[in-house]
């Protein structure tokens, strides 16, 4: 590896550590909270490293979201290039948007669950992403439903109804396995098969 390699490498590694320490200061003590001071010193930088890579908090979050969400994008475009029949397709996407959460709690929460009168703050810059991550993943289930409806995989229902209700309910399963109450959960994986196996039966 040359030496612009390998400074190259550092500095999206680094880069990296800022979103990661970003994402959970976000949820832990809410977007207004949180100054770029404060991930600095969660990450044992100077504050002036951190706007060597974000000119501010807004831009940070517009980073935050596109940069790791581009990992849900890839992980269900390769999903699609799989050739899977629809309904196939569908339930693997599910399980892979599951999955990210859960491999991404902070980043998750941060962009799914915090309610929009807590980023009053938020300058434009960084909303357009934020609602880009969002609707993204979700139009991709929209798609995924009415390509099933369309080849007779699932019944004929509201696109947008069935679309909304099913994001909700994958939506509950990931938060409630995000953060792990002390509720007696059953096994991860069998409570996810299980609760894909209920939606897509219900689509049917």
């Amino acid at each position: 590896m040359g030496v612009a390699e390998r400074r190259a490498r550092e500095k999206d590694d680094l880069k990296k550590k800022i979103l990661n320490a970003a994402a959970e200061l976000f949820v832990e003590e809410g977007y207004e909270s949180v100054s770029m001071r404060k991930i600095a010193e969660r990450i044992e930088y100077a504050p002036s490293t951190i706007y060597l890579h974000f000119r501010d908090k807004a831009d940070l979050v517009g980073s935050l979201c596109t940069t790791t969400f581009a990992e849900l994008e890839q992980r269900l475009e390769e999903i699609v290039e799989q050739g899977l029949a629809p309904l196939e397709r569908l339930r693997k996407s599910l399980r892979a948007y599951i999955d990210f959460g859960l491999e991404h709690p902070s980043h998750y929460a941060f962009v799914f669950s915090t309610p929009s009168s807590a980023l009053q703050g938020v300058a434009a810059a960084g909303q357009g992403p934020l609602w880009a991550c969002g609707m993204g993943s979700f139009e991709r289930l929209r798609m995924g439903m009415q390509e099933c409806m369309a080849t007779g995989a699932i019944r004929e229902a509201d696109v947008e109804l069935v679309s909304q209700s099913t994001w909700l309910m994958m939506h509950g399963v990931t938060m409630g396995l995000v953060f792990e109450s002390d509720f007696p959960f059953l096994d991860r994986g069998k409570l996810i098969e299980h609760t894909l196996d209920r939606i897509i039966n219900s689509l049917r």
